[in-house]
């Protein structure tokens, strides 16, 4: 087991590293985390405490930010990233400096002996043939600017030796930085809130992943890094591929007074429709924790707690 390793993750005070931060804590590593907190989030405030974690308020693409914690670090997890196609096409400058160039400038300082674990999408894959698995050898075929930076990082960072690749499926579940935009977040906090959703291009599938079984894959590759370096892993539930419309089904089941409609006109500004194989990965070892169900469970009390009435009379 690779016990005590240092962590350096950027982008650390966001939806997955508040999740990842502590974990990697408990589980005996010690964490520094370099974030700008663009969002004002105070998501790690709870382990300041901790003597095995720093934090420093910085940019992931300042060089002189980044250089004397890199030096440190035996692990680099490039989390720093702006996610997902309407943000990157509202930025499209700031989307690459981040999700490709900041990238690049890490593994340019790294040494050789440093580990990278890139953080990267399944949406790489476009949109799939019909009820074909993609696997990590099918051709890529991003469709969004997000995509096509996320998928040139990943070429650059398993050019080197000692890095590998997860393409996440897409996460769900509650952490201390919340994200509603994500589809099982976002049907979730419509059923508890609003009560309805209308559903373009019902029929799309894609496949998800608990944020917790994300930082626990993570984990897995430290202990197993020198059997699993140089490659891509698929990271999601294998029973959890499904379409839109069995999604809300699910949710439904949790929230009975949910309901949806299907538009026959109108299309989904998210084109993303594939299937995905997760064999790669639970081949290793690995193997998540988290159904869907418990995630919507989770995602129902949290929206309840966080629910934003500001503008609202009731």
């Amino acid at each position: 087991m690779a016990d005590g390793k240092k962590i350096l993750i950027t982008g650390g005070g966001g939806y997955l590293g508040s999740v990842m931060t502590p974990m990697f804590l408990h589980s005996g590593h010690s964490v520094t985390v370099l974030d700008n907190f663009m969002y004002r989030q105070t998501s790690l405030v709870g382990i300041c405490h901790h003597q095995r974690f720093d934090v420093v308020n910085g940019d992931a693409r300042n060089k002189a930010a980044l250089k004397p914690l890199l030096k440190d670090a035996d692990i680099v997890i490039p989390l720093a990233a702006l996610v997902g196609a309407p943000l990157c096409d509202k930025d499209p400058l700031a989307a690459t400096s981040t999700n490709l160039d900041a990238v690049k400038m890490a593994l340019a300082m790294m040494g050789k002996d440093q580990w990278m674990l890139l953080p990267n999408t399944n949406s790489g894959y476009g949109i799939g043939e019909s009820e074909a698995m993609c696997t990590e050898e099918t051709p890529l075929n991003p469709i969004s600017l997000y995509g096509r930076d996320k998928v040139a990082a990943e070429a650059a960072a398993l050019e080197r030796e000692n890095a590998l690749s997860f393409r996440l499926a897409t996460v769900f579940g509650m952490s201390p930085r919340p994200r509603i935009d994500l589809l099982v977040n976002d049907f979730v906090h419509r059923a508890v809130t609003d009560r309805t959703v209308v559903l373009f291009e019902s029929h799309f599938k894609r496949n998800y992943i608990h944020v917790r079984d994300v930082a626990r894959a993570f984990l897995h590759a430290f202990e197993n890094f020198e059997t699993m370096k140089g490659g891509p892993y698929n990271v999601g539930l294998s029973d959890a591929n499904i379409s839109k419309k069995e999604l809300c089904e699910k949710i439904q089941s949790h929230v009975p007074s949910f309901i949806f409609l299907e538009a026959e006109i109108g299309e989904d500004p998210d084109k993303r429709d594939y299937i995905v194989s997760n064999e790669k990965i639970e081949a290793t070892g690995f193997q998540p924790k988290y159904s869907l169900d418990d995630g919507i469970k989770e995602l129902i009390k949290g929206f309840r707690t966080i629910r934003n009435s500001l503008y609202s009379n009731v």
